[in-house]
């Protein structure tokens, strides 16, 4: 019986000893090329010949970390994993460094070539796209430029059609003030009020020197109610013509009228009485008129007596004059901001003026 329980353990302990690395671990955790003697405590010298001698074992792929690409993938065999001198491990360790920097720089350089290849291709798109954006900003221009020019086509008729609806309201042909006059007036006030330079809305005042001298051709409308303030006499400047005015100018020391749209400012007491400066806003036609000293003021030649002696009314220095009597209930009534219009037919100055045109 004690014979067959010394055979029972022996053979129990030999295959205990056999099985060891099932019982201990797996093979993944022997590192390749470890010393025997490290391993001895843990398995016995049969096991771990058994363990390591596979024939061939396949080394992990390399990678770069930058490119996640595979750099070099090797093949270990069984001599490998033999202990090699310290120098032979140094070398070893700078040849592998070589050849993978080499693996690096080569990465490198395709990426570099495929980055520059890209970057040229996105800066050609980049063009591409910029011409294309150029295209429709220069179309949205033009489009929005017609669509400005239709505007102001849409308000130049709106404006027209107010002036005929006033005009034929207030029943001006009777009064001899020309229809044209009454509608360029009407275009600049409209203007003027939009740019806001008028602070008086509500006074509208027209010089018509398409008529003779000896008519009256000054108007003086209240736009808010719509009806005629005053109609009298005025004077043009002595250089301009005698009973019809036809010449004009901006100059200073020139004596003539000048054509335009004024914004009337403050009075003052002078050699006339009661007067009005008026600021010329046409530039080109009367923003002279401050250096000029044109002024509206009362004056003795501006009468029907005078008419009688003379054949017609005076003429000025360029200022346009009215009767004196009643000068000063007209300046009043349209000094500090209200719109003054002198006009004549005259085709340059409806093309060039900048009040007409820049509205």
């Amino acid at each position: 019986m004690n014979a067959f329980t010394n055979i029972l353990f022996k053979t129990t302990l030999s295959s205990m000893i056999l099985t060891a690395p099932a019982m201990t671990g797996n093979k993944n955790d022997v590192t390749p090329g470890a010393s025997k003697e490290t391993m001895l405590p843990y398995y016995t010298e049969a096991v771990i010949k058994k363990f390591v001698n596979y024939n061939h074992f396949t080394a992990s792929p390399l990678y770069s970390e930058k490119e996640g690409k595979t750099l070099a993938v090797s093949t270990i065999s069984k001599a490998d994993l033999n202990p090699m001198p310290a120098a032979s491990v140094v070398l070893s360790a700078s040849v592998a460094s070589a050849s993978t920097s080499k693996s690096v720089v080569s990465t490198s350089v395709v990426s570099t070539s495929i980055s520059s290849a890209s970057t040229s291709k996105s800066v050609a798109s980049v063009s591409f796209v910029s011409t294309k954006v150029s295209v429709r900003t220069a179309a949205a221009a033009v489009s929005t430029s017609l669509v400005l020019a239709e505007s102001k086509s849409v308000e130049l008729k709106m404006v027209i059609n107010q002036a005929a609806i006033l005009y034929d309201y207030m029943n001006l042909e009777k009064t001899g003030l020309d229809q044209k006059a009454f509608e360029y007036a009407w275009r600049g006030y409209h203007n003027l009020l939009k740019k806001g330079l008028i602070r008086k809305k509500a006074v509208l005042s027209i010089c018509d020197f398409s008529q003779s001298s000896c008519s009256k051709r000054m108007y003086v409308i209240d736009v808010r109610h719509k009806r005629l303030l005053y109609r009298t006499y005025v004077a043009h400047g002595q250089n301009s013509g005698a009973e019809f005015a036809s010449s004009f100018s901006n100059e200073p020391e020139s004596f003539k009228s000048s054509l335009g749209f004024y914004v009337t400012r403050r009075t003052y007491w002078g050699k006339n009485g009661l007067s009005l400066k008026i600021e010329g806003v046409d530039t080109g036609y009367n923003d002279l008129a401050g250096k000029r000293n044109i002024v509206l003021h009362g004056s003795t030649y501006v009468s029907q007596k005078y008419m009688s002696n003379f054949g017609s009314i005076g003429t000025s220095l360029g200022c346009p004059a009215i009767p004196l009597p009643m000068s000063p209930r007209i300046i009043r009534a349209v000094k500090n901001g209200s719109c003054f219009f002198i006009y004549h037919p005259t085709q340059t100055y409806f093309e060039q003026s900048t009040v007409l045109n820049n509205g």
